[in-house]
């Protein structure tokens, strides 16, 4: 049996202190650690590190210029060191990334393995526009967790996207890992897309909300068939759960509730359907289903 044991940890970051932020976080996952010793990942919210208000609490108008942060560097390594420390797979949310590549902010998120290592980073491709002022990333992203499977990241907004998770099942991802933040009350369409795309794609989607008032929580996690796990509340509160990824090799072999195969059909029939948007190719079977039996 393939398993993953992750908390979700729905919480708030202290408004506009980077460092009573962190202290918060990092207290919480050892918390997490030491409560629930079988976690192997913790995730919490979009932007939690980089200490964002309540939508309507007054800002700095620059904030995101202060909170912006390289990658590498003392944020990450103080990210890396708790990995370390606790010995666990960390999903830190997002951050505000200043790129020394082009001199853009990013909303991004990072995924930092128990050893310590920078295992993926993802640059939200859809900012919520006209309110996010971050510039848009440009690829989608997995990374391995040894034994147990492939994970794909994806932020908030990016869920409102089918072609997001569709690209990273593609990419080969089980789980989709989405940290958010929503204040609003658009949170219910963000619940319904969860399901959508957990169930369309045939992966476990993990949505991650902020807690009240920094959001209106209602974090998730969403099996292979589009089936709700657990639900989160407003306020603050972890979502323990045990992934068993090998019901998502049942769910693609046999179906979502035991009828509906579309990576199948896809491969049967996929190469032959012309995609005007995308160019006008059709679509490629990804090299983990070719060879299974239609």
């Amino acid at each position: 049996m393939r398993t993953l044991t992750i908390a979700a940890i729905q919480t708030a970051p202290v408004p506009h202190d980077l460092e009573a932020t962190w202290q918060r976080f990092a207290d919480q996952v050892r918390s997490t650690h030491d409560l629930f010793p079988h976690v192997q990942l913790v995730v919490v919210p979009e932007l939690l590190l980089a200490a964002e208000g309540a939508l309507l609490q007054p800002a700095a108008a620059d904030w995101m210029e202060q909170a912006a942060v390289t990658i590498p560097g003392p944020l990450t390594d103080r990210i890396c060191a708790l990995a370390v420390e606790t010995g666990l797979w960390l999903v830190p949310g997002s951050v505000y990334e200043r790129a020394e590549d082009d001199g853009h902010i990013y909303n991004t998120a990072l995924a930092i393995s128990p050893q310590g290592e920078i295992a993926a980073r993802y640059r939200k491709v859809f900012p919520w526009q006209p309110y996010e002022r971050t510039a848009p990333g440009h690829e989608f992203t997995v990374f391995d967790i040894p034994g147990a499977g492939r994970v794909g990241l994806a932020i908030c907004y990016d869920g409102s996207f089918p072609e997001t998770v569709r690209q990273l099942a593609w990419l080969g991802a089980e789980i989709v890992l989405q940290p958010t933040l929503t204040p609003t009350r658009d949170r219910e369409m963000e619940l319904v897309c969860a399901r959508a795309n957990a169930w369309t794609n045939q992966v476990y989607v993990v949505n991650v909300n902020a807690a009240d008032p920094a959001g209106v929580g209602q974090s998730t996690v969403v099996d292979p068939e589009g089936i709700v796990r657990q639900q989160a509340g407003p306020g603050e509160e972890i979502l323990v759960d045990v992934l068993d990824l090998d019901t998502i090799t049942r769910v693609r072999a046999y179906g979502s509730a035991g009828i509906n195969r579309p990576w199948s059909q896809l491969a049967r029939y996929g190469e032959s359907v012309k995609l005007p948007m995308y160019g006008g190719g059709g679509f490629r079977t990804p090299e983990w289903l070719k060879g299974e039996t239609p």
